[in-house]
């Protein structure tokens, strides 16, 4: 929400003309952009989001049971330590890893050079209190009426072959909201649709560029989002 009012505040200060303007997240951060937007604070045109973290890959355990098994932990030690030991996902090596994001090794590689470049970069398991935290978010979005208030047009990209993020809880969000679309993936797709193979990637991308353009006309160049 502060980077979103200060961004504002350069465009006007630039003199720019205010609008059309779209947000776009992924994963925690599309969880982030949808909550900042039923909470009333970003103003969007409309909002695209990748396989958003509105629901955590547990393996169906209910949220009911991923909450108290969160507020128990907290109560047992150090909010800030590993909730598991190895990668973002619990029993994820780095070779498995590669499997939960994406069928492309080109783009995938990406990342490793980047991690090569930038140690820093490198992510490591998510914290109890992040963990703890995360379920909290989440349950702002179960409440009554909270997604049933948003007005502005949302597009969800989602696969049921999601190993981070609850597909089924994409699904019901798209329903929930009053200008909800959702373009489902299966098998061919991992959590990075965007970073995926091209089959999977072409088809997400433009339908983000028909999206944009019917609800924001935005001049989205083709030959921009095939070079993205």
């Amino acid at each position: 929400a502060a980077f979103w009012r200060e961004w504002r505040v350069e465009q006007a200060g630039r003199g720019e003309r205010p609008g059309p303007v779209a947000l776009i997240g992924h994963s925690m951060g599309g969880h982030l952009a949808l909550r900042a937007l039923a909470q009333g604070r970003v103003d969007p045109d409309a909002l695209v989001l990748s396989a958003p973290m509105l629901g955590f890959a547990a393996g169906g355990a209910p949220f009911w049971s991923q909450k108290a098994l969160g507020w128990a932990m907290l109560k047992l030690g150090d909010a800030r330590r590993p909730a598991w030991s190895g990668g973002e996902k619990p029993a994820s090596s780095l070779h498995a890893r590669k499997g939960l994001l994406t069928h492309d090794a080109r783009r995938y590689q990406q990342e490793m050079d980047w991690r090569a470049a930038r140690p820093e970069l490198a992510m490591g398991p998510a914290s109890w209190g992040w963990m703890a935290a995360g379920l909290r978010s989440m349950e702002t979005f179960m409440a009554p009426g909270v997604l049933e208030r948003v007005e502005t047009p949302v597009l969800i990209l989602s696969t049921a072959a999601d190993g981070l993020v609850c597909h089924r809880a994409n699904l019901k969000a798209a329903q929930r909201l009053p200008h909800g679309e959702i373009m489902s993936f299966g098998p061919e797709a991992a959590h990075e649709i965007l970073r995926e193979v091209d089959a999977v990637r072409a088809p997400a991308m433009a339908r983000i560029e028909a999206f944009l353009g019917e609800h924001v006309a935005l001049p989205i160049r083709s030959d921009l989002t095939r070079a993205l």
